[in-house]
Order: structure tokens, then C-alpha cells, then sequence
């Protein structure tokens, strides 16, 4: 909220890639952020610059690649080490030198945790946690502060737990997180907990896991108790179980409990959104996920799809375009048109009734083969455009593309790509080498269009996904290629289905081609 009452905090970019098999490049956090900021959340913890080359690389390029509209950046650390000052710790230094705004630090709370862990007495923790807050204060930024295993920690000292949250607020910190570290609290017990918090007089958030299944129901809990700072994942992510999920948070919050937390356009396209970052992320969405699921609002054949004729309220919560979602009769498929008519608004398209129901008559046939448009905009905009004129424009056409992979005597293997081309009355034939099919496809496909618009070399491809969608037919099966470009002013991603992963990277590619032409400015 613009007055600062209520914080939405998302640890996506930190808490959430501690996820088992979830690895981001810093461009992943880049994008990752936009989509965040997209929803509306307060703020996006980046990160822990100075710990490891990623994250500081992460704030350093957010300072000019990020435009946030609604979020602050924060970067997290830890309190200064025992006996060091806090202007004297580098790792402090890095915090203050980030360009964040906002400073999280993590702290212990837990009086074992900090004679074992910290090796240190529980007056110099107190000390580290008080120098840390107040020499960031005074350097400009604000601070909040992680309670870590706070509520196993009360449940070991209360008074020193409490304590710990005295000296970080006497210190300047805004709001005490208090963290269900190892996820085993369950709601009713922690809101006594965070109830004592909160007579402290500090302002109390929450930070939960999932390990008991009950990481959304404690942050609910612990606001009904006081907190007034709830922190979460997109999707649940993170270590172990998981984090609280910050879309189902949000969602419940703002429709159940009446609280103003993300503008109304940014929750009905929640959605969208998750579904876009389960693609830069590469984990599969989780299709019974609560409000934004492609299964949230899916009802079978029989008593059930009777009533939902009569009233779809009658077996449903909310309306399911609140969060961007739609309503599916699974005999007949209705997926995809609030984002498609979302989307398409977004991009600054005013449709007709009849393109706009062509455009979602298009994108669930596409669907069904595979394709995926939340996570590829500019597919998306390329169909988008083709509806609008009611032909298929490019700037250029393919007669024929061919790969050749070899592997040297030296061991080296390497790729040759050959693309023949029509482009502006030419016949173009050109040859690349690469270190794999679609990097030599890539290079031919700028050998051949450069000279006719040299706005290409400064198009790059930045990133490539790729995910089987049907298993069962082992090297035979679906493959879904998502391919991420840049140029000088912002990324652009851009989807290929087929069976053969190399015709799904040459249709991811070609679009992406093409997309970057008209980012430069040439009519197709």
C-alpha cells in the first residue's frame, strides 16, 4: 500500500531459488523481478550481494535494466560478524554499496542457535544485530530485520526472542520477520506467538515454510494477530517444502479479508503472471495450485456441471477473472481466454468481437498442441498481430533451413547450419558454424538478414528452455523450445512445439527474429 501500512514482500529471487533443481541466471532475476513488480508486491528481495558473483552482479545491472513501478529492491545479508564493526565488515559493505533501498537482515533469535551457530554470547549477538541495523540507518537505507527460528527460539527463551525484536526496533529497523525457519509451527500456535510480538511495541511480519502444509494458513494467522508484513514465493517456491505461496497470500487477503494490497488490474492478472514465471523458472506449474491452477476452476461432467449452468458461484469461491483465471468444463476446454483478452488490452490492441474470438479460438488450439504464450509475449503479439491484419505478415520467408552436427577426430563436436531465404526481393542463402544446432541456426539466420537490416546485430539470444511435454514416447516425444532475446532496450521471449527439438528451436527462433525487426522499427 502507498501509505506503507501493509507490506507484501516477495523472496522469490533468494528464498525461493533455494528450490531443488531451480537454478536462475542473473537475466532469470531480471525478468523474474519484472513480473513481480507486474503483480504489484512492495518489494522483491534480490538477493545477497557480496555473498556469491550472482547476486551482485544482480543488483549491480538492476540499477539500469530495471524499471520497477511498484517495488523497492531489497538486498539481504546477515548482521556484521562478532567482534568486527559493522562499518569494518565487508559483507555489511556490500549491502550499503548494493543501490538497494531496503536492507534485510538475518538474525538469530534462537539463544542455541546463536551459542552453537554464531559461537558468540547472546549480549554480543545483540550488539551485532544493534550496530548492523543502526549503521545501515545512518548510511540511508532501510532496514528490516529476519528473526530467524524466532518461534522455536520463544518456545526455548521467550525473553531473549523478544528481546532480539527490542533491540532491532530501538535500532531503527521498520518491521521484525518473524521466521518459522524450520516450517513446524501451526496457526493457532503461532498466533499466540506473534500476538506477543506485537505487544512489544515493534512492527511484526511473518516469513513461513510449508513443512507442516500450513505456510499460507500461519501468514494469515500471524496478520489476524498483528503482523502488518507478510513475506511469500511466487508458486511456493523454496527449500524443502517450500515457502508460503505470496500469489495465494495475496489472494486471500485481498478477497476474503477486504485489504487494498495489489491494484485490481495487477490481481486479475495473477494468473497470467504465475504462469509466466513457472517459464523463466523451468519448473512445471503445479496445475491444482490454489486461484491461478489451470485446475482452480475445473468442474467434471454430471450433478456438478448441472449446477454450474444454473450459477457457476454455486461451486466456485470467487469469479474466477478476479485472478485472471477461467472457469473449465472439462468436455469443453475454456482455458486461456482471460489471459489472451488480458494480454491483448495489455499490448495496446483494441479487438473486435470477432478477432477476439478468433485470436482465443487460435491460442487453445495451439495450446493443446503444447504451445504456451504466458511465458512468450512476443509469440503472443506476432499471433496477436496476424488476427488483427488477417494474414500472416513477416520480413522475410524460409525455403529451407539444414543442420549438420559433427563430431572431430579432436573430440570437438560442433554444428554447421545452412538457411535459404526470401527477404525484400532476395534470394539469400547463408552458412553459420556453431557449438550446437541452434547457436550455427542463429549465426546463418544473422549472416543471411544483416546486411538488409543491420539493427540484427544487436540482437541476442540470451537464454534457452526446453521441457518435454509428453514422456511416453521417450526421444519421439513433444518438446516445447522458450527462447529469450535482448537488445538494447529490454528481453523478449518467444515459443517452438514439435516433435524434432531442433524444428522447435528453429520456430522459437524465426520469431524471434522477427519480433526484434519490428522492435526496430520495420513493418512486416
Amino acid at each position: 500500500m502507498a501509505d506503507d501500512r501493509f507490506h507484501v514482500y516477495d523472496t522469490t529471487l533468494r528464498d525461493g531459488a533455494q528450490q531443488e533443481g531451480l537454478n536462475l541466471t542473473v537475466a532469470d532475476k531480471l525478468a523474474l523481478a519484472r513480473h513481480l513488480d507486474g503483480l504489484g508486491v512492495g518489494f522483491i528481495e534480490g538477493g545477497w550481494p557480496g555473498a556469491n558473483p550472482k547476486d551482485t552482479e544482480f543488483f549491480r545491472r538492476a540499477q539500469t535494466e530495471l524499471d520497477l513501478k511498484h517495488a523497492q529492491l531489497a538486498a539481504f545479508g546477515a548482521t556484521r560478524r562478532a567482534g568486527v564493526k559493522a562499518a569494518d565488515d565487508p559483507l555489511v559493505a556490500a549491502l550499503r554499496e548494493s543501490g538497494a533501498p531496503v536492507v534485510t537482515l538475518v538474525a538469530k533469535s534462537h539463544d542455541r542457535h546463536v551459542e552453537l551457530a554464531l559461537r558468540t554470547t547472546l549480549k554480543e549477538n545483540l550488539a551485532m544485530i544493534r550496530d548492523t541495523v543502526s549503521h545501515l540507518r545512518a548510511e540511508g537505507q532501510r532496514v528490516f530485520l529476519d528473526a530467524e527460528h524466532f518461534f522455536d527460539g520463544y518456545a526455548s527463551n521467550p525473553a531473549y526472542a523478544l528481546e532480539v525484536l527490542r533491540t532491532a526496533a530501538e535500532a531503527g529497523a521498520s518491521v521484525i520477520a518473524l521466521c518459522d525457519t524450520n516450517g513446524g509451527m501451526l496457526p493457532d500456535e503461532l498466533a499466540d506467538v506473534v500476538h506477543a510480538a506485537v505487544s512489544t511495541g515493534a512492527r511484526v511480519g511473518i516469513h513461513c515454510h510449508d513443512d507442516t502444509g500450513c505456510a499460507v494458513a500461519n501468514t494469515l494467522a500471524a496478520v489476524k494477530a498483528g503482523a502488518t508484513h507478510v513475506q511469500g514465493c511466487a508458486n511456493g517456491y523454496g527449500e524443502r517444502s517450500g515457502n508460503a505461496n505470496l500469489f495465494t497470500v495475496v489472494a486471500n487477503l485481498q478477497l476474503k479479508k477486504g485489504f487494498d494490497l495489489v491494484p485490481p488490474e495487477s490481481l486479475r492478472d495473477m494468473t497470467r503472471i504465475a504462469h509466466a514465471i513457472t517459464e523463466v523458472t523451468n519448473v512445471t506449474p503445479n496445475s491444482h495450485q490454489p486461484y491461478v491452477g489451470t485446475s482452480a476452476f475445473a468442474h467434471k461432467a454430471g450433478l456438478h456441471a448441472s449446477a454450474i449452468k444454473v450459477d457457476p458461484n454455486l461451486y466456485q469461491h470467487i469469479d474466477p477473472s478476479m485472478v485472471g483465471n477461467d472457469m473449465r468444463m472439462l468436455v469443453s476446454d475454456m482455458a486461456g481466454r482471460a489471459s489472451v483478452e488480458l494480454k491483448g488490452k495489455e499490448l495496446g490492441y483494441d479487438l473486435t468481437s470477432d478477432q477476439s474470438r478468433q485470436l482465443v479460438e487460435r491460442v487453445k488450439e495451439l495450446e493443446s498442441r503444447g504451445h504456451t504464450f504466458e511465458a512468450a509475449d512476443a509469440s503472443f503479439e506476432l499471433l496477436l498481430r496476424d488476427t488483427v491484419t488477417g494474414e500472416r505478415r513477416r520480413h522475410f520467408s524460409v525455403e529451407s533451413w539444414r543442420v549438420i552436427v559433427e563430431r572431430r577426430p579432436t573430440g570437438e563436436v560442433a554444428s554447421e547450419a545452412t538457411v535459404k531465404l526470401h527477404a525484400k526481393g532476395e534470394r539469400i542463402v547463408a552458412t553459420g558454424e556453431g557449438n550446437g544446432p541452434v547457436n550455427a541456426l542463429d549465426k546463418a539466420v544473422r549472416l543471411a538478414l544483416e546486411k538488409l537490416y543491420p539493427e540484427l546485430a544487436g540482437v541476442e539470444l540470451i537464454d534457452f528452455k526446453v521441457r518435454i511435454l509428453e514422456g511416453t514416447h521417450g526421444t519421439d516425444a513433444i518438446t516445447r523450445v522458450l527462447i529469450t532475446s535482448s537488445d538494447a532496450t529490454g528481453d523478449w521471449s518467444t515459443v517452438g512445439v514439435a516433435e524434432n527439438i531442433v524444428e522447435a528451436s528453429w520456430q522459437a527462433l524465426e520469431q524471434a527474429v522477427t519480433y526484434g525487426l519490428l522492435r526496430a522499427g520495420y513493418s512486416a
